[in-house]
């Protein structure tokens, strides 16, 4: 049986609200939701939040509809980033499980390709793409194991938006070819969200396989939270102690005469 996941439900301020997008999430038979933080950088130094602790949300995580274990939410970080600078990892991006860069210029999103570290690249659903897709650095994420997220509740809110969504995901799919994509909600309500199935064939509408549609919910999902688990571990500090050595009695000196006879022996 396939695991499903939805690797973006907007943070927000109102405990309930959220409280009711996650239960919604485990009702639809979603196995995993990341609660995903927006910072969009207006100074060199952006002020990164503190994610909520999830154990704060509930006191019992609600059972997963098909199966006999709860919900798992995660953390995520989502880095609007205009200008390369905006994007300075530091101590405060290890909050987090998963990180995402949603670049605004062809140049950030170069660098977003191949050298920033990050689990996901956020594409624009509420505005036609600013930018070209190029197929080196559109490659190059792939071959980093980094994934393309397309978010569908901007499709729902608004008829506008829908058309940018399918646009803009149809124009990424001729360049991927349907590789290294995920497709999440966005959802800042629970009315926004969708059954995985659903969402497997809203993936055909973005011109993707039904393999790819499927995989786009589930199992790219999972290698999603593998490159984030691997990401946050690939530069530990492996600590080392000298096992202290044990005190030896040392050996009693043997008398030469008998040390002589055991010679002769």
């Amino acid at each position: 049986m396939s695991v499903f996941m939805d690797l973006n439900i907007i943070s927000c301020n109102d405990k309930n609200r959220l409280k009711s997008i996650i239960e919604t999430a485990a009702h639809l038979g979603y196995s995993t939701v990341a609660i995903n933080y927006v910072v969009e950088p207006q100074q060199k130094k952006p002020e990164i939040p503190k994610p909520q602790s999830v154990s704060d949300i509930f006191d019992k995580f609600p059972i997963v509809q098909g199966k006999s274990s709860p919900i798992r939410v995660l953390n995520r970080l989502t880095i609007v980033a205009s200008d390369a600078f905006h994007f300075r990892p530091t101590n405060e991006y290890k909050n987090f499980d998963l990180v995402a860069v949603y670049p605004k210029t062809e140049k950030v999103f170069h660098a977003a390709c191949m050298t920033f570290d990050v689990d996901i690249i956020c594409i624009a659903m509420t505005e036609k793409q600013p930018f070209h897709f190029k197929r080196a650095p559109v490659n190059g994420a792939i071959d980093r194991g980094v994934f393309f997220e397309i978010c569908y509740a901007a499709a729902i809110r608004d008829f506008i938006m829908r058309r940018y969504t399918i646009s803009n995901a149809f124009v990424l799919m001729e360049v991927c070819k349907g590789k290294n994509i995920i497709v999440s909600s966005g959802a800042e309500r629970p009315l926004e969200l969708r059954g995985p199935y659903d969402i497997a064939n809203l993936g055909l509408v973005f011109s993707l396989s039904e393999g790819d549609a499927k995989a786009a919910v589930s199992t790219n999902c999972r290698s999603v939270l593998l490159h984030g688990e691997t990401r946050a571990t690939a530069f530990g500090v492996v600590h080392t102690m000298k096992k202290p050595q044990t005190s030896e009695k040392p050996e009693e000196e043997t008398p030469a005469s008998k040390k002589a006879k055991m010679e002769l022996v």
